[in-house]
């Protein structure tokens, strides 16, 4: 077995049971180190990751195995069908449209496509939120910790990938989101006594 299939049988171990099951892991030959799906949709059952393996073999090994985790644990956050407020919004917009469209009323089907569109791209804020990127974060962190690692060991090999990451995708510094996770990551690892605010997005 080559290196990239090794890795990914390796990597595959690392996923609690259920993760499992819905992730595949391919070699590809993006810019990126590594990739995951879009947002998901209910017919769209699996996270897919693609991981540029030349660029993946600068990471060690630690920081391997949190950046993969971090990564499938925010591909299983994007859920765009999760039930909430602007997904209710979204769907009673849509059928209303089709109930407007059926019965001819264009005045109604251009209001109920507006509100579709308010409501979906509220979805769409949220599912790239910083609150679901530090979800992730916890959630990799918490998954180490049951293959071994130590909340700070992880939290540290996470804290340290950020910035690799950023230089070998070509980007001089992390960017907003990355840098209030590196300072969550910090309070985490206790490198730092600042938290990053529970309410911010």
């Amino acid at each position: 077995m080559n290196y990239a299939g090794s890795e990914i049988a390796r990597l595959k171990d690392l996923l609690p049971a259920s993760w499992r099951m819905s992730t595949t892991v391919q070699s590809v030959g993006q810019t990126g180190v590594i990739e995951v799906s879009a947002a998901r949709f209910p017919w769209q059952a699996t996270v897919a990751v693609g991981i540029n393996f030349p660029l993946w073999e600068e990471l060690n090994s630690s920081q391997r195995d949190l950046v993969f985790l971090r990564t499938v644990a925010w591909g299983q956050e994007q859920r765009l069908y999760r039930p909430g407020r602007f997904q209710a919004v979204t769907l009673l917009a849509v059928l209303g449209g089709i109930a407007e469209l059926a019965e001819g009323d264009l005045v109604g089907v251009a209001i109920a496509l507006l509100l579709a569109g308010v409501g979906g791209s509220q979805v769409w804020r949220q599912t790239r939120s910083s609150q679901v990127q530090l979800a992730a974060d916890r959630e990799a962190i918490a998954v180490a910790q049951r293959r071994g690692y130590g909340e700070r060991e992880a939290a540290q090999a996470l804290l340290g990938a950020i910035p690799l990451l950023a230089k070998l995708e070509g980007r001089t510094t992390p960017d907003f989101v990355e840098l209030l996770r590196c300072q969550n990551l910090r309070a985490i690892a206790g490198l730092s006594r600042v938290t990053v605010p529970t309410g911010l997005e």
